[in-house]
């Protein structure tokens, strides 16, 4: 994909003609990596993870989160837990489209240090989720050409649904699979049923006042159970806007959203997760708040 200077702005992406988005997504299908279903994060000392939650096309978040801890190095990974698309802000006309392409466009550019997770409104081709404005935002601004809502669909599949970290940290949309076979937990991702992708991306936690039935809520037994068969730790997830920011479960599970459409509930936040010791729960990690918290844009 060329050097960081080149990559289009949220704007430009916007302003692209239909050739040009096509020839965008020529260029992201030869170089956004295929990532297996469960990733590894290394670690090492003075390495760390910036994690940020549900952005739903709200790509002002998404561009700040890139311009602040887009820079850092092997040292530091970019880690997003899902739902890029869709539930747009007002002030983010064709939001999925320009969010979408523009984080695709960091995993071209850094496969090694860029990892982006599978939500439920990745998923859609399995198992659907609604609203889905997605496909209507690409017609809008490219023509009814299926074929690009396909491509673009197809390049968000790439990501993990799941992720882990060395020192103990578990990153994953909503959930975990419920039924393990440990040690060799972590092969059940390798073809993973639609019952365990609805349990990794769908699953509400109790503490949640959500319910939309994707997959059963889970609660703290079933964390203990899922941590301790792993071997992990702490658990980062998105998908739950009511329980943003709360640390849950004795310290164990962070729930992150990174989009203005979200922000009564917890503001609009990243954590900062340190690779380089065990993690023994949230408290070792730091949450920051972004900038476009309580803002409009006119532009």
């Amino acid at each position: 994909m060329g050097k960081t200077a080149d990559l289009l702005s949220p704007p430009e992406i916007l302003g692209l003609s239909p050739s040009g988005a096509d020839r965008l997504l020529d260029d992201l299908e030869r170089a956004v990596p295929v990532h297996p279903p469960l990733a590894r994060i290394a670690g090492g000392p003075d390495r760390e993870a910036v994690v940020f939650g549900d952005t739903h096309g709200d790509w002002r978040s998404t561009a700040e989160v890139v311009n602040r801890f887009g820079a850092g190095g092997e040292g530091r990974f970019l880690i997003g837990l899902g739902d890029y698309v869709d539930r747009s802000p007002t002030d983010c006309p064709g939001g999925s489209v320009a969010n979408a392409l523009f984080l695709l466009q960091w995993a071209a550019h850094d496969p090694s240090r860029v990892v982006l997770l599978q939500g439920n409104h990745e998923t859609v081709r399995r198992i659907a989720a609604y609203p889905q404005t997605l496909p209507d935002e690409v017609d809008e601004l490219w023509g009814p050409e299926a074929d690009r809502y396909d491509r673009l669909l197809a390049l968000l599949e790439r990501g993990p649904i799941a992720a882990t970290s060395a020192n103990g940290a578990y990153f994953a949309h909503a959930g975990f699979p419920r039924a393990l076979a440990a040690p060799d937990w972590a092969s059940s991702f390798e073809s993973a049923s639609d019952d365990l992708l609805a349990e990794v991306v769908w699953a509400e936690c109790d503490a949640s006042r959500s319910r939309r039935g994707g997959s059963a809520p889970w609660g703290a037994a079933d964390l203990d159970t899922f941590l301790r068969a792993t071997n992990l730790t702490v658990f980062l997830r998105g998908h739950d806007p009511d329980v943003t920011g709360r640390s849950l479960y004795g310290d164990r599970c962070l729930t992150l959203q990174t989009t203005r459409i979200y922000e009564r509930f917890g503001g609009v936040i990243v954590a900062r997760v340190p690779l380089g010791h065990p993690l023994l729960s949230i408290r070792d990690l730091e949450v920051e708040h972004l900038s476009t918290e309580g803002r409009s844009f006119d532009d």
